[in-house]
């Protein structure tokens, strides 16, 4: 299936320093481009890939489970590892739980991690998912939660049931490793979060063993705060992050 002219990958040559950048459900790279454009202008080598299923239609991204999306971004770790003196991953939502596993997996090679709004946990309403995907495919959007007027994530118009369930997995995976996660982390968190629930990022930082956590609350953002109000603090501070940690 043809992929969307906004969700086409981002892969950035030179600099001994990768940064690996992974997007949420039902999302694209579209979401991170602007923050790994600014991070590549910075000197930092980037891999910005776009998971399996994403970027076409939600039916196909039901076709697929949580393994093929860590698929792709271990393997753009892997290739970033070979490449690179260190390698830092950044998340947002879903590409959160994504870059906690990478970093619960290879704990010497990840040297820190950016999270926005990670996901290991959801709304309420997700508890329905695993018995509603048995007699509908999908179900109301949950992208384009940002203040900022005029913005879109261009996520799917529809969420896609047997693809939630998946991740539903995945976020009961990373969240029973967590304590394998010893790298310095800051954390962005918006306080208005349609989304994820703040009790997700409250999770990961009470289970993580980094002896260097760093949170942000922010004040004028939604969900996909990446591309929203409060876009240029998170581009500021993470490449502040970036610098400080790379030796």
């Amino acid at each position: 299936m043809q992929v969307s002219d906004h969700a086409q990958p981002l892969h950035t040559g030179g600099g001994r320093i990768g940064v690996l950048f992974c997007h949420g459900f039902t999302g694209s790279p579209w979401s991170l481009l602007e923050w790994a454009r600014v991070t590549a202008d910075a000197g930092y080598r980037v891999s910005l890939p776009r998971l399996p299923g994403h970027g076409t239609s939600w039916q196909e991204l039901n076709l697929t489970t949580w393994r093929d999306w860590y698929a792709a971004v271990e393997r753009a770790f892997l290739d970033l590892r070979a490449n690179c003196d260190r390698v830092f991953v950044a998340g947002l939502s879903m590409g959160g739980a994504l870059a906690l596993r990478l970093a619960e997996k290879y704990p010497d090679d990840v040297a820190g991690l950016v999270l926005v709004n990670p996901a290991v946990l959801g709304q309420r309403r997700m508890m329905a998912i695993p018995l509603l995907r048995r007699f509908t495919s999908s179900a109301k959007a949950i992208g384009s939660d940002i203040a900022l007027p005029g913005v879109e994530e261009q996520a799917y118009e529809r969420t896609p049931l047997h693809a939630a369930h998946s991740l539903q997995h995945l976020w009961v995976d990373v969240r029973a490793c967590l304590d394998l996660v010893s790298c310095p982390v800051l954390v962005f968190r918006s306080a208005t979060d349609h989304v994820v629930p703040a009790a997700s990022t409250a999770f990961v930082l009470s289970h993580i063993s980094s002896d260097e956590i760093t949170e942000r609350v922010l004040s004028r953002s939604y969900h996909v705060a990446t591309m929203d109000h409060d876009r240029e603090q998170i581009f500021r501070e993470s490449l502040e992050f970036f610098a400080q940690h790379s030796g």
